[in-house]
């Protein structure tokens, strides 16, 4: 509100005191009784002053503003209530409009404990004096205790839930972040042994360094001088770690910089190393325990041993063979532990800990033997070099099925798996090929134990047969012949075998077949394990029906033609091949693996006829004179077929092998030998015998098997003939291990058939002559014949 000018404001007070003077005048002129009239007057007047003062004070709180009701000239100075200072009177100065201003007291004038009635403003009038009266102390003390207490009783309520209702969670929270997540115990994993208990897979102590880069920064070195410390962080950790780590400096300290509280520096050193780096006491250094896989075998035993993956499994395709095998036996069932500590990661002192123990993984005791894998591993190699051939393997097998040794060329280090050449894949459980002349066996295995012929059945064997659409040969050129069973066997003849098998129903050659293990897996279960190919019989062509019957058109792995001599070594009875003995036990002893239960596929009585035959293949008049043992009766038989190349989809070389078992007469062991596509010389009993001769003499003095002492008569090999009971046996000391018998021009005499080419005694179940041929693979997934007439494969 605008105040009134100077002027007005004198004028008015000059107005107020004039009038004042003359009512003090007027009165002291009056008489006595007239003075009293005039008090009575004045009373009056009072009285009406303060009636007006009221009905104004209600005006000023519902009035209009400017309305100046009851408000003229000087009598507004008269209007102001006699208690009140006059100060409070409302004045109406000359000129103004009809604004009405409230009238100051003077300095000193003694209204200055007066209160001024508040300025109403654009000519409203003031209000009443309840309206400016100050607020209760005391309201506005309790307003503030209340608002107090209120807050307060937040911060109460607040405790109660956290030390009361939720104490138990808050502290697990809080526990949770002082200990952080569990650090996982690795477990130990188990430990491959040998059949005697010789370590071929084992783990051995390493450690990760790992740095925390805040309490790195804080590193202190001492001046042994100076007697002083001083901060030298990541670079002076640096200097110090390079060394012992084997690192640059410069990249080790870009490492070792910033805020990370997790970096890894190095992986699988050796615990002599972390103890030289922990000793420095730089603080954020540490180690993880990372134990690292070892194979002291090496690469004789590698691919079936397998591998494991960088963090010490073989699961989810990180490892192979055996070990990805049993892995859930080896693994065990890591532990963990959790440590109380500060924000600097050091454990606090009575503090909350929690440690379960890691629990290690079985040792698993196998049956291989490593001494006897070293050996065959080295006699295949040898071999494979020797003939040129792309690769070989060498299976030794006991009577019960136990694998003995499972070795193969090439192979791979297990210590530098990246090396040129290195083949992971086990062969003998993944490699499939067609036999050849080794599943002659199981044909007239069928014939005899089924009745359809007799170890000296008579049979003439021409120089060709024609079956199907299809003729069929020998491995060699020859006139007529006339042989037993066991002549066709031991002289490996395509067309005597084709004459003795086709008296067998195809459909119970078949069964025959499947229960040796053809088209099936092993017992062992090896990842990666093939089935070999065995199509129905209802399937096969019409020339198939005749290759099977010598080894062609079928495909099988070395583990199942091992399998095939294994059940006739343990008299007709066929027991699945295993390789693991038992579980070894803390305190050392042995808890026996689940043995197979056998089944039998041949009588005794035709497993021993088999038997008695399969010697003569190693006779002088046999096809395996290298494989042949001084002193100790050999059974086996030599297999020679076309090798079929996926790669080319056709044929391609030939598959060379020996499969056999020692003693005839009491067999112990089987040992099998498989050369693909060797180059220098394909038969099988020139190239495979003699590997067979090395691995079978070492292993029977592995084991201390002696001869028997016992010679049985062989059964005759062509019709007519008679053999003695001591018929002399080969000696391999006279043809050697690397080859067959010599003759006066150094060259290699040709396989021998010393059977007379014609004899009497023939009957009409040997009348024609035909030529087999090489397979090729049929829409079942099994081979057929080519049908291009060129080939005797199978034969030899």
């Amino acid at each position: 509100m605008k105040r009134l000018p100077q002027t007005v404001r004198v004028k008015a007070r000059a107005a107020g005191q004039a009038a004042a003077s003359l009512t003090q005048e007027g009165a002291k002129r009056l008489p006595s009784g007239s003075r009293d009239a005039g008090r009575v007057v004045k009373e009056r007047a009072a009285k009406e002053r303060a009636g007006r003062t009221r009905r104004e004070g209600r005006d000023d709180t519902g009035g209009s503003a400017g309305s100046g009701r009851g408000c003229s000239g000087p009598a507004s100075a008269d209007r102001a209530p006699s208690g009140r200072a006059q100060s409070d009177a409302r004045v109406r100065s000359p000129g103004s409009g009809g604004a009405v201003r409230r009238n100051r007291p003077r300095p000193g004038s003694g209204s200055a404990g007066s209160r001024p009635a508040a300025d109403a403003g654009g000519g409203s009038r003031g209000g009443s004096s309840r309206a400016l009266a100050l607020a209760n102390p005391r309201r506005r003390v309790r307003a503030a205790f209340l608002a107090v207490l209120f807050v307060f009783t937040l911060f109460t309520a607040q405790l109660v839930r956290l030390q009361g209702f939720d104490a138990s969670q808050v502290a697990a929270k809080a526990r949770a972040m002082r200990t952080g997540a569990p650090d996982i115990i690795p477990a130990q994993r188990g430990k491959l042994l040998d059949r005697d208990g010789v370590v071929l897979a084992g783990s051995i102590e390493r450690r990760d360094v790992v740095a925390d880069q805040l309490n790195v920064a804080e590193f202190e070195v001492r001046d042994p001088a100076t007697k002083k410390t001083a901060t030298v962080g990541a670079a002076g950790a640096a200097k110090e770690l390079a060394p012992l780590l084997g690192m640059d400096e410069a990249t080790l300290r870009a490492k070792l910089t910033g805020e990370s509280r997790y970096v890894q520096l190095a992986r699988k050193l050796e615990p002599d190393q972390w103890r030289r780096i922990e000793a420095l006491g730089i603080p954020g250094i540490a180690s993880e325990e990372n134990p690292s896989r070892t194979y002291p075998a090496g690469a004789p035993l590698a691919p079936v041993l397998g591998w494991v993956g960088a963090d010490g499994k073989a699961k989810d395709g990180s490892g192979g063979g055996l070990e990805l095998l049993y892995d859930e036996q080896l693994s065990g069932t890591p532990g963990s532990s959790q440590l109380e500590r500060s924000a600097d990661s050091r454990v606090i002192p009575m503090g909350y800990s929690s440690v379960t123990p890691a629990r290690a993984g079985k040792d698993l005791q196998l049956s291989l033997d490593n001494d006897l894998s070293w050996y065959a591993y080295n006699a295949i190699a040898d071999q494979v070099k020797k003939s040129d051939a792309d690769s070989g393997t060498a299976v030794v097998m006991d009577v019960k099925g136990r694998l003995r040794a499972v070795s193969q060329f090439p192979s791979f280090d297990p210590i530098k798996r990246s090396a040129k050449g290195s083949e992971f894949g086990s062969l003998p459980f993944q490699d499939v090929f067609e036999p050849g002349s080794t599943a002659k066996v199981m044909s007239l295995g069928a014939a005899l134990d089924t009745g359809a012929v007799t170890p000296t059945t008579s049979f003439r064997v021409p120089n060709r047969l024609k079956r199907s659409d299809k003729t069929f040969r020998d491995s060699h050129e020859h006139k007529t012949l006339y042989l037993t069973t066991a002549g066709i066997l031991a002289q490996s003849s395509n067309i005597g075998t084709l004459l003795a098998g086709e008296r067998v129903p195809p459909a119970t050659l078949e069964q025959y077949f499947r229960a040796f293990g053809l088209g099936q897996r092993s017992g062992v279960g090896f990842p990666g394990e093939s089935s070999g190919l065995m199509a129905p019989s209802t399937q096969w062509s019409g020339s198939q029906r005749y290759t099977v019957m010598f080894g062609q058109g079928m495909s099988m792995t070395a583990i199942q033609d091992a399998g095939v001599f294994q059940t006739i070594a343990n008299g007709g009875v066929r027991i699945p091949p295993s390789v693991v003995e038992g579980v070894r036990q803390a305190d050392g002893t042995l808890a026996p693996a689940q043995v197979a239960q056998g089944t039998r596929v041949l009588s005794q009585k035709t497993a021993t006829e088999l038997s008695i035959m399969l010697e003569s293949v190693v006779g002088s008049s046999g096809t395996a004179q290298q494989a042949a043992i001084a002193g100790i009766p050999v059974a086996g038989k030599t297999g020679t077929a076309q090798r079929y190349d996926a790669k080319t989809r056709g044929y391609s070389g030939y598959t060379a092998s020996f499969v056999g078992f020692a003693p005839a007469d009491k067999p112990e062991l089987i040992v099998a030998v498989i050369l693909q596509n060797p180059k220098n010389g394909y038969y099988g009993g020139t190239t495979a015998g003699p590997v067979f001769q090395q691995v079978m003499s070492y292993a029977l003095q592995r084991y201390g098997i002696p001869p028997t002492g016992t010679q049985r008569t062989p059964f005759p090999l062509q019709v007519g003939q008679k053999p003695a009971a001591d018929t002399p046996k080969v000696d391999p000391s006279v043809i050697g291990p690397n080859g067959p018998v010599r003759a006066a021009d150094g060259l290699p005499t040709p396989p021998r058939l010393a059977v007379p080419s014609e004899a009497p005694g023939i009957g009409p179940d040997g009348t024609s002559g035909s030529t087999p041929s090489p397979g090729a693979t049929d829409s079942s997934g099994a081979s057929r014949p080519r049908g291009d007439g060129t080939s005797g494969a199978g034969a030899r």
